[in-house]
């Protein structure tokens, strides 16, 4: 309840509030002041304003008098449309007709056309990848084929090791199975 009574002198200029509150009113009318100053319009806005202030109303001004236009065309056409009704009404359906079938036939046609062009484009741009993608696949089959070259002469150089390590070692053994054989 003290708070609302604060807000109350507040509000009312209360006993010690009164001088300040003037002078409160004295700074918001400095700032505003500012702010309008600060908010003032460019030369090239206000000319802008001024050229098209009186250009939207000449466009207001022809869109009513179309308006009025098309109103008093269709009060006079009205009657002409009674007289030839039975000839017009067909020939509109079928001119409506013909107008909406070659409008679907023009948005199918473009929905076509376009799918057509995706398509070819992502066909492009996959045949422009596929060069990369073999070089890519030649490259790996060379270091892979290199690879196992390499293995392979390693592979090789191991078995001759291990046959001219044999061979020594049935030389010697063989020198000295023949002494043992030939003393038997």
């Amino acid at each position: 309840m003290a708070e609302r009574g604060s807000y109350v002198q507040v509000q009312h200029g209360g006993q010690y509030g009164a001088g300040q509150q003037q002078h409160g009113r004295g700074q918001m009318g400095e700032q505003m002041k500012g702010m309008l100053q600060e908010k003032a319009p460019s030369a090239s806005q206000a000319l802008t304003v001024a050229t098209l202030f009186p250009l939207g109303g000449l466009l207001l001004v022809l869109s009513g008098v179309a308006l009025a236009g098309t109103v008093v065309g269709l009060a006079v056409a009205t009657p002409v449309f009674l007289l030839f009704s039975p000839v017009l009404v067909p020939a509109a359906l079928t001119i409506g007709m013909a107008v909406t079938g070659f409008l679907a036939s023009g948005a199918l046609g473009l929905g076509g056309l376009s799918s057509l062009t995706v398509l070819a484009n992502t066909a492009r741009q996959a045949f422009q990848r596929t060069p990369d993608y073999v070089e890519e696949a030649r490259q790996r089959m060379a270091d892979a084929a290199a690879a196992a070259g390499h293995k392979t002469q390693q592979a090789g150089h191991a078995i001759q090791s291990r046959a001219e390590e044999t061979r020594a070692g049935h030389t010697a053994g063989a020198g000295a199975g023949a002494g043992t054989r030939a003393s038997s």
